[in-house]
């Protein structure tokens, strides 16, 4: 696109949520933001999609754990990539959305897109040339881990014919610590295994061995999982190995069984899709699954055809419980000026994220206030055992107020 664009921030209404656009993305300094759940995923990830995520902590991972830097520099390499190869005209372009490799080469207009709630991130990336438009959103689901989303949009007046490369990369195994990722790599990538069921298209990412420095024997009991919906019957790519022999067009062999490699989950398929149309499908991915829950999950996909829509339930309901914990620490209000709600609206966000919410309006257990009394202060708790012995066993802050004499205890808990 040219230089003179405007970059602009404005809000659109999708799929009856409100998000904020930021059009021209491309066109200003990568920028890094944090995406968050209901549940315990954590996902910190660059305007230019470069990314790391997982659940809990750093050590359950499912892209390496770097700095912010790191991140930003890694986009090509991790997270999320594309790759089309068209027919139109009696002529074949290959598209890479999101990658300097296609700057220059097309017309683009990269988008960003992040709702009110900061529980979704959508990437969108328009082809003036080719006519059409890509669209990835990460989303996060309490039973299923992280949801990508994806969706291309044919905006010609015809059919368009095309293969696609799509998925992720560097995915981590489990059991890595961030210390293993970020001062030998190299060795943590020599016990990597990543492996594929073929019949339910789910892909284990796991060591060979627990890395430990001791001569004694360490197994690797549990994995970080990835397995897809909405395409048919695409071909599996455990790593990015011939994401050059599809550029080449050159022959693509499904891969099964990687050793010693970054891990990688890339579909592909050929799709026509009409004038119009939208294809879309979905990649989840999971950490710190044992044996029995990769044999369900399994088993789940073979028998259960409504799968992806209990993902996206899923998805849609860690939103609503999302609102009502924000909501318990009144973040929501309704002025003249939405982006000062938005505001506020974050800056509870990340205030519970810090210091959780107060329960039950508020109220507090006399055995959660003494253990914690007393841990505070041992003085203090022997002090003002008359004054609990006046308290219910559920009191509210007012009650505590109105104790006579007590005010050390207020100071105490406050």
């Amino acid at each position: 696109m040219a230089a003179d664009v405007k970059i602009n921030l404005d809000s659109v209404e999708i799929d009856n949520e409100i998000y904020y656009r930021i059009s021209h993305v491309d066109t200003m300094r990568p920028f890094f933001m944090s995406i968050v759940s209901d549940s315990n995923h954590w996902m910190f990830i660059s305007s230019n999609g470069g990314l790391t995520a997982g659940r809990k902590q750093s050590e359950y991972a499912l892209f390496p754990y770097y700095t912010d830097d790191k991140i930003t520099e890694s986009s090509e390499i991790t997270g999320s990539k594309t790759i089309i190869r068209v027919a139109k005209n009696n002529e074949n372009f290959l598209w890479e959305p999101f990658s300097v490799r296609s700057e220059g080469r097309f017309r683009l207009s990269r988008n960003l897109y992040q709702n009110k709630l900061c529980n979704k991130i959508l990437f969108e990336e328009i082809n003036h040339d080719l006519q059409l438009c890509f669209q990835y959103e990460w989303s996060c689901s309490n039973l299923y881990g992280f949801v990508r989303q994806s969706k291309l949009i044919n905006l010609s007046g015809g059919i368009v014919e095309l293969q696609l490369v799509d998925g992720i990369q560097n995915i981590m195994p489990y059991g890595l610590p961030t210390d293993l990722q970020t001062t030998t790599s190299n060795l943590a990538d020599a016990y990597k295994r990543s492996e594929l069921i073929p019949q339910t298209g789910i892909a284990i990412y796991a060591l060979s061995a627990i890395i430990v420095d001791k001569a004694e024997p360490a197994e690797a009991l549990k994995a970080n999982v990835v397995w897809s919906a909405g395409l048919d019957k695409p071909l599996y790519l455990l790593s990015s190995n011939q994401l050059q022999h599809f550029r080449n067009n050159q022959s693509i062999q499904q891969e099964e069984d990687v050793k010693r490699e970054k891990g990688a989950y890339i579909l592909v398929s050929t799709l026509k899709i009409a004038a119009g149309v939208e294809k879309k499908w979905m990649i989840v991915a999971n950490v710190n699954q044992n044996q029995a829950a990769v044999i369900a999950l399994s088993e789940q996909i073979k028998n259960d055809k409504e799968l992806s829509t209990k993902v996206l339930a899923d998805v849609a309901a860690g939103t609503l419980h999302l609102q009502e914990l924000t909501g318990a620490a009144d973040s929501f209000q309704y002025t003249a000026d939405h982006l000062k709600d938005t505001r506020h609206y974050s800056n509870v966000l990340f205030n519970i994220m810090r210091g959780g919410i107060f329960d039950k309006n508020y109220q507090i257990e006399k055995w959660d206030f003494n253990n914690y009394l007393k841990k505070a202060s041992k003085k203090v708790f022997e002090e003002a055992q008359t004054g609990l012995t006046q308290l219910n066993e559920i009191f509210s802050l007012f009650d505590l107020k109105k104790l006579p004499g007590n005010s050390i205890i207020l100071i105490s808990y406050d």
